[in-house]
């Protein structure tokens, strides 16, 4: 599933190309995870002022109206003048004076939907119960530890919830606790304000360089250009099972937690 640092690296690889471009048409194909919301044509004619993200949704500000985007499980986007035929997994498309934007999901999973603005019920219904942005200002470390201090579940699922924190996903809590040298199972509610701050400042480090590296290409994610990433070459825990830590020699460790894979090391990672 592509990530906040994915969708963040897919925003950046066109966001600047199809600002201010015009919608000719647009296309909806299979149905996705929830409806468009307006019949597809009410989109023509209308500008596309910018692209910005919340969470992993990525927001494509209209001249009239808003576009909220999702990826799902296997969504990926591409933006250009010329893209190749439309195949059996495209199901959306906006075809701009610009370009086309052209969404690609296999599993159909992702979302397209049109609200008036974040005002209206089903915006915040999607974007209501979101937690800080951890790359924005507004990600503050009182907060964050207040946040956990509410919460007794196990750290890293706290992370994957989104409620406190939005988009550090399975591979970059893995990444961030790691850092942090902070056990997944440990409960959040234990975290003292010192470790809340380790812990904040490694998700901000593990996501901002996850960014800079393009974000992680595990099975097939590209960016709007057809670009891989590459920060799971860099990865310390996540996928290493069996492998010595590159800290401590250390064999990583995998678990099962809330059925997503957990890799920590048991000798740098604390209860």
């Amino acid at each position: 599933m592509p990530e906040l640092p994915e969708v963040e690296v897919t925003r950046l690889s066109f966001a600047d190309r199809i600002a201010g471009a015009r919608i000719v048409s647009a296309m909806l194909g299979k149905p996705l995870r929830w409806p468009l919301g307006v019949p597809v044509q009410q989109l023509s004619g209308r500008t596309v002022r910018g692209v910005r993200r919340r969470g992993k949704y990525l927001l494509l500000d209209l001249d009239e109206g808003l576009l909220l985007l999702h990826l799902g499980m296997s969504g990926s986007l591409s933006f250009g003048r010329s893209l190749p035929a439309r195949g059996v997994h495209d199901h959306f498309e906006l075809i701009t004076t610009r370009g086309t934007l052209r969404l690609n999901d296999p599993r159909r999973f992702g979302a397209v939907v049109f609200v008036p603005d974040e005002a209206a019920p089903l915006a915040r219904k999607l974007l209501g119960g979101l937690g800080m942005e951890p790359l924005s200002e507004d990600f503050d470390e009182a907060a964050f530890h207040a946040g956990l201090k509410a919460r007794r579940a196990a750290i890293k699922q706290v992370l994957l919830a989104g409620d406190v924190v939005v988009g550090v996903g399975n591979i970059y809590a893995s990444e961030a606790l790691f850092l942090a040298g902070i056990r997944p199972t440990l409960s959040a509610a234990r975290l003292s304000r010192p470790r809340a701050a380790k812990l904040h400042a490694a998700i901000r480090d593990v996501l901002a360089r996850a960014v800079e590296k393009g974000g992680s290409t595990l099975r097939d994610f590209s960016n709007a250009r057809g670009e891989n990433g590459y920060f799971q070459l860099d990865a310390m825990v996540y996928g290493r099972e069996g492998q010595p830590c590159k800290v401590c020699g250390t064999p990583i460790k995998a678990i099962r937690q809330g059925q997503r894979s957990t890799f920590f090391c048991p000798a740098c990672q604390k209860n």
